[in-house]
């Protein structure tokens, strides 16, 4: 049965917006590979909710969220079958990544990010972003 995810888009305020930010995992699947923000929505959380608490709690950063798009993640080597609501926007604060989830933080470009080894369909979220309309 499919679950419904949240995942971030998050652009600098403070910094350039043309860079995103990503986070390195710490944990399977998927241990050190880089991915955007997000996870598992709460039982009666609002899924925009979802991806603020989310933001906050993996990068320290208040997360401006709207909503860009919806994903498939269906990745039968790793048991996943996801739908990920995408929220675009900016974060700020002070960066802080969350000891024992996220082992790293850092702001690139979208083509930078995209020569990184990405989670989950991270690549297929950013390749739909790079070609939005600005």
């Amino acid at each position: 049965m499919p679950e419904t995810t949240v995942a971030a888009i998050i652009t600098g305020a403070e910094h350039n917006q043309s860079k995103i930010l990503l986070t390195r995992r710490n944990h399977d699947p998927y241990n050190n590979f880089w991915c955007l923000p997000g996870g598992h929505i709460d039982q009666d959380e609002p899924a925009r909710a979802a991806a603020i608490r989310e933001v906050q709690e993996e990068t320290g950063l208040d997360f401006s969220a709207q909503f860009f798009n919806y994903f498939d993640e269906i990745i039968p080597e790793h048991q996943i079958h996801a739908v990920v609501l995408v929220f675009v926007g900016p974060g700020v604060g002070q960066l802080q990544a969350q000891v024992g989830e996220v082992s790293e933080i850092g702001w690139f470009t979208v083509s930078e990010a995209q020569a990184l080894p990405l989670a989950f369909k991270h690549n297929e979220i950013l390749a739909a972003y790079a070609i939005q309309p600005v």
